[in-house]
């Protein structure tokens, strides 16, 4: 028996007919759907004062 046969065992290969960019696309989609939004950035309640020019 060679070394490539299997022994009633299936071979750990990927499913074929999906290509390597058809998962990798669907690994990022899965990724961004699963992120949550980010929060919202905080207002600040009092306004920066400008610096003055120096007389």
């Amino acid at each position: 028996m060679s070394a490539t046969e299997s022994k009633g065992r299936p071979l750990p290969f990927a499913v074929a007919g999906v290509s390597m960019r058809d998962l990798l696309a669907a690994g990022e989609a899965a990724a961004l759907i699963s992120t949550p939004p980010r929060a919202p950035e905080p207002e600040f309640a009092e306004p920066v004062e400008e610096h003055r020019e120096a007389a």
